[in-house]
């Protein structure tokens, strides 16, 4: 009886050890799966960006986790005006948290260096793209003190050359700033704000 047990044990050990391997076999793949493709943490990625060549008045956009993101070179003028149009906006000092912005960017220019201002080009209310609306005075869908900024053709919200929403319109916030930093007086990165 004592070889009729060690010989089921050598074949229970064997099973066991066998189905063991398979199970690890079948686990490790599966388990792969979990992590990250390489087109998804490319994706994620910070995006680098040269801004030596972009002039006072124009704007750059690239993308950044799917989102355009928008790099505009304000002008002198364009500066002076965000004075005018603070008292017009919902949320002139970016107080409002749905979408955080950085303490960098909590500032009447929203942004580091007031000459370049870095926003998302989402409009806060039902996601569409707002459109360049740089050219001051009157214009069609616009008030006639308009002193430029951008227009969301969906519903009418209107922004201003900082992102701030103006008061009563249909978006409930400012264009998002994403976090980002100088790497030089032309590098900038997008989506990372701290060296690591």
């Amino acid at each position: 009886m004592s070889d009729v047990d060690n010989s089921k044990r050598t074949w229970m050990i064997a099973t066991g050890c066998a189905g063991a391997v398979g199970g690890v076999a079948v686990a490790v793949p599966f388990v792969k799966t979990f992590s990250p493709s390489e087109r998804a943490l490319a994706a994620g990625a910070a995006v680098e960006v040269d801004i030596g060549a972009l002039k006072p008045g124009e704007k750059l956009t690239v993308e950044w986790r799917g989102k355009p993101v928008w790099i505009v070179r304000r002008t002198p003028e364009q500066l002076e005006a965000l004075k005018k149009t603070t008292p017009q906006v919902a949320d002139p000092d970016s107080k409002r948290t749905a979408y955080p912005t950085p303490d960098y960017a909590k500032n009447e220019y929203r942004s580091i260096k007031p000459e370049y201002f870095v926003a998302v080009g989402i409009c806060s209310h039902l996601g569409c793209s707002p459109s360049d609306k740089f050219q001051t005075g009157a214009q069609p869908s616009l008030p006639d003190d308009w002193n430029g900024g951008f227009l969301c053709p969906c519903h009418g919200s209107t922004f201003d050359m900082a992102g701030r929403v103006f008061k009563n319109k249909p978006a409930p916030d400012n264009l998002e700033v994403p976090p980002h930093m100088y790497l030089s007086d032309t590098k900038l990165l997008i989506g990372e704000d701290k060296k690591a």
